[in-house]
């Protein structure tokens, strides 16, 4: 028995040895490939269609996507740049009132919101149309952001306009607003539901003669009715709850004046949008003093936990939210609460009941008079109710990723401990899409998993209607990553940021440079470290790299320290127009890119430096340098090998006219 487990041992060590040996062979021989080695990330949860790196098939399929890219982001530039060639309204620097106002703000700053505040006032004082999104956790400040940039275009006599996706969240903003604004003579007003029609009459007639400096409403504020006198500032508030009318709407609003967009969970368009520098993005990632994450639960449906989870929570005259996102039977829903905790207080609320009647029961579980609100996903966005610190999700599974961040957002707003409970139906197979929903929303229990969070649900659902219908073949032809990579890449073409004409460069050295099993063994880690170290551009970016990998998996051994110096080699000899460098035994040979912008008359001082060591030939398509040392040395080490074409490289960039 014994022989026989020690056979099957040999034999898996041999298998392993032969898979390491061609891990090698093809690593050394495709340094040059590593860069084309992306996360897939479809619309489907299929496995992708393999190709070989660098065969036919594979650049087929990529010529194809970049021609349709090439028309999106076409489309994509025209309909920015527009914004970007007119001239938006300068404003003056800060005010006195505007430092007193931003005095009275009753807590200290983060960095990442003073950032946030500083870029918001640069825009506003330049003379390009401020577009920029603010993406920020819960509770992070971003309203407070919104407060200062609307306090300052009001310093301008400009109007501002606060759009919002709920009336309670107007209600609420408002309530904000006219709070931190007493103190000045700045006039607030609300227009949504909850207003009588008289009062709305007014409210429009003030905005249209200018008596009214701020407006905060829902989509009414887009009505054809609404007109402004002197509007500067659009804010809005969770632009993913907007509907495709309303957007279009707002786009003809945000023509040429200044927007500021606020969201903790960005959808992927408006996300994908910064990242590919249309937009300008600020990032609030730093946790607020005393908050504390949110401790997330995932569990079939229990009565019995259900009950013990609300008292825990009235026991510290806390309050309950129970999410049940179904209007038909939500009173049942309410009545089954009661019964399992009958000193509790109990309500329940949902979008279709008289606006009059949902508006008293929000005030009555703000003021602190309700235990347990039982209701749809109404409350998902920016309820700010720092006493109630337990939720209850019913049909978990049910939801979007986004949607379940935003309503577990809606408690930990205090510096208590806060419980989130996602329940699904009891002895229910899960499908795998809900499943990695529910573990990511587990997994990321993290203060200011926002970004993250959109990142992952794009990841589970596809890119969804991300550029509309016609582009999802080509996104899961090649994957989202490197969709958004070719994307990226066109538009800073068409934006004249970088040359038409690219060009590959591909580095093949007598050397061993791999990251070995023994080192980094989970495979999707290796692969994100090499996509990584393949994108090293500067020295700056290789030692940042290099202390990652040592916090993370400890020394590097040689081979890795060996890929990491090839990565930054590949992006020097891209820098001076060189397509490859090859070594064959002795001889080094440098291939140029025949549209090099180099100059020519510098080549014979470069030649003459070496001492006929380097010649230069053009009888080919491409010319190219060749070195070759006259008094051979023995077998060269790896750090001669990179040392001699780290110098040639670096010698050929100086032929680079500026």
């Amino acid at each position: 028995m014994q022989d026989l487990e020690a056979k099957r041992l040999r034999e898996s060590l041999v298998e392993y040895e032969n898979y390491l040996n061609e891990i090698r062979q093809v690593t050394r021989k495709n340094v040059e490939a590593l860069d084309v080695i992306q996360k897939y990330a479809g619309a489907e949860a299929k496995t992708p269609k393999l190709n070989k790196l660098g065969g036919q098939e594979g650049n087929k399929t990529k010529s194809r996507v970049k021609g349709a890219v090439k028309n999106i982001a076409k489309e994509l530039v025209e309909l920015y740049a527009v914004r970007q060639e007119k001239e938006g309204y300068v404003c003056g620097p800060d005010t006195v009132w505007q430092k007193e106002f931003e005095e009275m703000f009753p807590y200290e700053e983060t960095e990442d919101q003073l950032a946030a505040i500083e870029d918001t006032k640069k825009d506003m004082e330049s003379t390009k149309i401020m577009d920029r999104l603010v993406c920020g956790d819960v509770g992070y400040g971003k309203t407070e952001v919104a407060l200062r940039a609307a306090f300052k275009a009001v310093q301008e006599s400009r109007q501002v306009v606060y759009l919002v996706p709920t009336t309670i969240l107007a209600q609420q903003h408002y309530n904000t607003f006219v709070q931190r604004m007493k103190e000045f003579p700045v006039k607030v007003d609300l227009l949504c539901r909850f207003r009588t029609s008289a009062q709305q009459k007014k409210t429009i007639e003030g905005i249209k003669k200018g008596q009214v400096d701020i407006v905060i409403g829902t989509h009414r504020v887009l009505s054809k009715d609404v007109e402004f006198k002197n509007l500067g500032l659009l804010i809005i508030d969770e632009e993913q709850r907007f509907g495709v009318q309303h957007k279009e709407k707002i786009k003809k609003l945000k023509e040429n004046i200044d927007v500021l967009t606020l969201t903790a969970t960005p959808i992927p368009r408006t996300l994908h949008m910064s990242l590919i520098g249309i937009r300008d993005m600020s990032v609030l990632e730093e946790a607020p003093v005393d908050r504390m994450p949110i401790q997330t639960y995932v569990m079939e449906e229990n009565d019995e936990m259900v009950r013990e989870a609300i008292e825990r929570e009235i026991s510290r005259q806390g309050q309950v939210y129970y999410v049940y996102n179904r209007v038909q039977d939500i009173a049942e829903m309410a009545a089954k609460i009661q019964k399992l905790v009958p000193d509790a207080n109990v309500a329940y609320a949902h979008g279709q009941m008289r606006e009059h009647k949902l508006e008293d029961i929000m005030y009555d579980f703000i003021n602190g008079e309700i235990d347990v609100l039982v209701s749809t996903t109404i409350i998902e966005t920016g309820l700010d109710i720092s006493n109630a610190n337990t939720m209850i999700i019913h049909d978990a599974d049910r939801m979007g990723l986004s949607q379940l961040y935003q309503l577990r957002g809606r408690v930990g707003r205090s510096n208590r401990m806060a419980y989130a409970f996602l329940l699904y139906r009891r002895d229910k197979m899960l499908r795998e899409v809900a499943e990695k929903r529910l573990s990511a929303i587990r997994e990321f229990t993290d203060l200011g998993s926002g970004v993250k969070i959109a990142m992952r649900d794009l990841e589970i659902r596809g890119a969804g209607n991300l550029l509309g219908e016609e582009q999802h073949g080509h996104m899961d032809a090649v994957g989202y990553d490197l969709y958004c990579k070719m994307l990226s890449e066109a538009v800073r073409h068409l934006k004249g940021e970088i040359p038409e004409e690219t060009y590959a460069t591909t580095v093949d050295l007598n050397i061993d440079a791999y990251i070995p099993a023994s080192y980094i063994p989970n495979e999707y880690q290796k692969l994100d470290i090499y996509k990584r170290i393949a994108a090293i551009e500067t020295e700056e970016e290789q030692e940042d790299m290099l202390e990652e990998l040592i916090d993370r998996f400890g020394d590097p051994p040689r081979k890795v320290q060996q890929l990491l110096m090839i990565a930054q080699l590949k992006a020097k000899a891209h820098a001076a127009y060189v397509i490859s460098v090859e070594q064959k035994g002795d001889e080094y040979k440098f291939t140029m890119y025949e549209k090099a912008r180099v100059n020519v008359a510098k080549i014979p001082e470069l030649l003459a430096k070496y001492k006929g060591e380097l010649t230069f030939k053009t009888d080919a398509e491409n010319p190219y340098f060749i070195y070759c040392k006259l008094r051979k040395n023995k077998k060269e080490k790896a750090e001669q090998i990179l040392e001699n074409a780290g110098k040639i490289v670096e010698d050929i960039q100086g032929l680079v006219e500026e």
